[in-house]
């Protein structure tokens, strides 16, 4: 049931401060994070070589297939971090735009594809979290399995 209530609420001009004040600072931390993102991507093409470097070098200067697949393993890693990393940005960015616009131009439209495209970068996020602890109670289970398995052994 919806809280007729909710319908009285109203921007002021607190608010609107409040808010263009997000907006500022929203637009800020998206371009950071696309800045950072692409130089993920761009540096994630630089890591199998750096992993062959450094891995062959520490072992006397053997090219081994494992460093080779452990290098491609940590370039595949940061070009999917740095693309993940994009998605929040690009709601985050488009937020800042539009509540700049409507603010400036007391559009509702703009408004609420604003708080539309706030919600959605929550919502990526959230959902990034919860599929993040998976993956930690997975690697924690799998590491008290391997634990009991290799205690067993002995």
């Amino acid at each position: 049931m919806i809280n007729q209530d909710l319908f009285e609420l109203r921007v002021d001009a607190e608010s609107a401060s409040y808010l263009g004040q997000a907006a500022r600072w929203a637009k800020f931390l998206a371009v950071v994070g696309f800045v950072l993102s692409a130089l993920m991507i761009v540096g994630a093409f630089f890591m199998r070589s750096v992993m062959m470097a450094s891995y062959g070098a520490a072992m006397g200067g053997i090219d081994s297939s494992a460093t080779r697949a452990f290098g491609g393993v940590m370039t595949g890693m940061y070009v999917g971090i740095g693309v993940i990393w994009f998605f929040p940005c690009y709601f985050l960015f488009l937020f800042a735009g539009k509540m700049q616009k409507a603010l400036h131009s007391i559009d509702q439209n703009n408004f609420n594809q604003s708080v539309g495209n706030l919600k959605s970068c929550f919502k990526f996020v959230g959902v990034f979290t919860i599929v993040i602890l998976c993956f930690y109670v997975l690697a924690i289970i799998a590491a008290i399995v391997g634990a009991v398995m290799t205690a067993g052994a002995m």
